[in-house]
């Protein structure tokens, strides 16, 4: 009974300690890219921007933008190379955009063809997301929940609503807004009309391209 008492007792504190390290993988601030996700003060954020940056004399520093998973919220944050962040092990997968409902956004995995609900607030570009659209989903491979959500970077949308474009102005940078089929609203150059197929970067709404079909 005794040896079978710190057998337990023994495997509990290596369960621990498994968990602890596990749990807390450190990388250098270096190492941050875009999709990086990283848990600092006490919340789980992704990074959406970066650059190193060498202030005249001084060491250089990693300025990052980062994203709150949970509100959306987003800050820039100045990192002098090598501080250790705690980094968050992620694991993403395509998941295809169905319907909407109380529970939220429904998105089936593509693989396995599970269904799960994904608050509108984790979608990144959930404003240009249309039914059939695939999605990266990604979760934390500690416990599984679901992190975000990411829309391409690129989508086409239809106009659905836009005041009649000019004939000929295709060298113009003057623009007008135009409501695409989502109902979100961009800006478009003056060419473009109602029932036009257009690329949009879902990452700031901005007009690409208008697309041959």
């Amino acid at each position: 009974m005794f040896f079978y008492k710190n057998i337990v007792t023994l495997h509990r504190k290596i369960s621990e300690y498994t968990n602890i390290y596990t749990y807390k993988t450190m990388i250098n601030s270096q190492e941050i890219k875009i999709g990086t996700c990283i848990r600092m003060d006490g919340k789980i954020w992704t990074c959406i921007d970066f650059q190193h940056r060498k202030p005249g004399k001084g060491n250089t520093v990693m300025i990052t933008k980062l994203k709150n998973v949970s509100d959306g919220r987003v800050l820039e944050r100045t990192f002098q190379i090598g501080f250790k962040l705690e980094d968050v092990r992620v694991e993403r997968r395509p998941y295809q955009y169905l319907y909407e409902d109380p529970t939220g956004c429904i998105l089936m995995n593509q693989e396995t063809f599970e269904q799960i609900p994904v608050n509108k607030e984790q979608i990144t570009g959930v404003e240009f997301m249309k039914e059939g659209d695939v999605v990266e989903v990604v979760t934390d491979t500690s416990d599984g929940t679901i992190l975000l959500a990411e829309m391409p970077v690129k989508t086409n949308l239809r106009v659905t609503h836009s005041e009649p474009g000019i004939k000929g102005d295709t060298a113009t940078n003057a623009t007008k807004p135009a409501t695409l089929e989502t109902g979100v609203e961009i800006r478009v150059p003056l060419f473009i009309n109602e029932g036009d197929l257009i690329q949009v970067d879902t990452r700031d709404g901005s007009y690409l391209n208008r697309v041959k079909e």
